[in-house]
């Protein structure tokens, strides 16, 4: 997909898996598989995840659905498409730093992007991202972590570790919390739940009578950089001492 920040036209040279086969062009219509994406885009900016769709996606070009399976097999392949060309706008770290402080940074510009667009969160889970926007910076990603010298199955699990976590946080973070009848976002979730750990009867949850204060307070900004510092440490602790070269 285009619109890679960091190294335009670099994901035309990924080749694509193998499950996604070529589409002919259409001899129809003008009509591209990068411009439907954009629309889907712009559905998902405009009206969320739930709004876009094959149909809907053909209505906003002026077409039929049947036009734009000549390029997208169905809406599955286009919520994957559509996905990498979000990921398309993360930027990768440049400068020389710590691979710790490269690692966060990336972390928090996924998630920047990610709170660009609406709801997409809710289609990053149980979704392994292919697309080439994506390979371009995982490969970057385990480059950095192998170039800390941490092994290649820790490296391995804890790159699944730091996806899962930055996709569920962003999920969290575009749902509305849901509690009593009451909809509101995180921070009026946690009062809530403070108001009701309080009430608890002490002598039964002597712990969440002690903690009910600590277990709703930070903001989320807070609470994303102390699991992302969890995270990086549980990395660093697998990491082998580097050896310096010698001049």
């Amino acid at each position: 997909m285009e619109r890679d920040k960091n190294n335009p036209g670099a994901a035309e040279a990924v080749p694509e898996p193998p499950w996604r086969r070529a589409r002919k062009a259409s001899t129809r219509r003008p009509l591209t598989r990068d411009a439907i994406v954009e629309t889907a885009l712009r559905i998902l900016d405009r009206e969320g995840v739930d709004a876009v769709s094959m149909r809907s996606v053909a209505h906003e070009l002026g077409t039929g659905p049947a036009s734009l399976y000549w390029h997208v097999a169905n809406k599955d392949e286009l919520l994957d498409l559509l996905y990498d060309r979000i990921i398309g706008e993360v930027e990768i770290p440049k400068g020389v730093r710590t691979w710790q402080e490269q690692i966060k940074e990336f972390a928090h510009a996924i998630r920047a992007v990610l709170r660009e667009h609406r709801d997409v969160a809710r289609i990053t889970l149980a979704r392994i991202p292919t697309g080439p926007n994506a390979m371009i910076r995982m490969e970057w990603m385990l480059g950095v972590l192998r170039s800390a010298g941490i092994p290649d199955q820790a490296i391995a699990l804890g790159a699944d570790a730091a996806t899962l976590f930055i996709n569920a946080f962003c999920y969290e973070e575009a749902t509305p919390f849901r509690a009593a009848g009451k909809t509101g976002d995180i921070e009026q979730g946690a009062e809530l739940l403070e108001q009701y750990f309080s009430s608890l009867p002490p002598e039964r949850f002597p712990n969440f009578a002690a903690l009910a204060s600590a277990l709703t307070m930070g903001t989320v900004d807070e609470r994303f950089e102390f699991g992302l510092d969890m995270l990086v440490r549980a990395l660093e602790s697998h990491a082998r001492p580097t050896r310096s070269k010698r001049s």
